[in-house]
């Protein structure tokens, strides 16, 4: 008998052998209108404009994304109890957060059986988790600098009950983004065999010299943790710059034979400090045409985009993988 593929394997091979992720969500948010300076950031629209949530999934889906990331990365149980909701409405808004991405994906998707259009495949949903650092909102999702505090046990246990209340809701995946430290991978790998969580994950980490981690882990160190792991199928790496990402797939590629996933940003610069864009090279979507089809040649098998990235990029993106199709 054969290996049983996924439903992650299975759509890497309807798309011909790398599948597009969608592009920022927050940018896209603050495209429509969207206030999010917040520490909630784009999961603030959860409480006030879910409508906003679902018109960018739809978005990003007319552009061409197989893959549908929810709106949960900054979403945690004790940042919606700051905002003086109950655990029971901060549980219900992580659920919602996938059931919003799987209406836009079901909806397209019935709009599509009655009006054919080649090139598109039936999304997958994934659910996003952020890292700790991306709850604390001071700017160590960017350094992995958790202090000496943080063990692996109080980073499963912060992690635990959101990846409960997320896999409950049937998302086709699970995405943990921007991991910046290995303690936090190690971590996110023990509880989804604790949990026994058969939904499939990637884990992706992000960097900020094309060499290691925020924290300066080496991806070797990394990904001899997650290797080990089949409840995660792909790894890779987001928020980063374009710049590293083909230097960083070839390195994923020695240490690892999972899908490699690549989402990066724009080329800007975020300052989690002070809360600002900081003025860098920034590529346009053009590039991002190119830079697919290098990626893809170089052993990416998902490509999308993050951070102030848009549906024109992914657009961008989706051309150029149909053309090598």
């Amino acid at each position: 008998m054969g290996v049983t593929k996924g439903p992650l394997e299975e759509l890497i091979e309807k798309a011909g052998g790398c599948a597009v992720i969608d592009g920022g969500f927050a940018t896209q948010l603050e495209a429509l209108g969207a206030d999010i300076n917040d520490p909630l950031w784009s999961a603030l629209c959860l409480i006030s404009n879910p409508h906003l949530i679902k018109k960018v999934h739809m978005q990003y889906l007319e552009a061409g994304a197989d893959v549908l990331i929810t709106s949960s990365y900054q979403a945690t149980i004790p940042g919606f109890l700051s905002k003086g909701l109950s655990i029971e409405e901060a549980e219900k808004l992580l659920q919602k957060s996938v059931k919003l991405a799987i209406e836009a994906r079901d909806n397209f998707w019935t709009h599509l059986q009655k009006n054919p259009k080649d090139g598109y495949n039936r999304a997958l949903v994934a659910a996003s988790i952020g890292s700790y650092g991306a709850y604390l909102a001071d700017g160590s999702e960017y350094s992995g600098g958790y202090g000496p505090d943080i063990e692996l046990d109080k980073l499963k246990d912060f992690h635990r009950r959101r990846l409960q209340v997320l896999a409950s809701a049937e998302p086709d995946l699970l995405a943990f983004e921007a991991i910046p430290n290995k303690l936090e991978a190690q971590a996110i790998v023990e509880l989804l065999n604790e949990e026994k969580v058969n939904i499939p994950s990637w884990i992706c980490f992000s960097s900020v010299d094309g060499k290691h981690t925020p924290s300066g882990h080496s991806f070797k160190e990394c990904l001899e943790i997650l290797n080990c792991c089949e409840r995660v199928p792909a790894i890779g790496v987001n928020c980063t710059s374009p710049h590293f990402i083909d230097k960083l797939i070839h390195e994923l590629r020695k240490f690892t034979k999972k899908a490699i996933v690549v989402y990066p940003n724009s080329g800007e610069i975020w300052d989690g400090r002070a809360k600002k864009w900081m003025p860098s090279e920034c590529f346009g979507d053009g590039n991002f045409e190119a830079l697919a089809l290098k990626w893809h040649e170089s052993g990416a098998n998902l490509i999308g985009g993050c951070c102030r990235t848009t549906p024109n990029t992914i657009q961008a993106i989706t051309k150029a993988l149909k053309s090598k199709r």
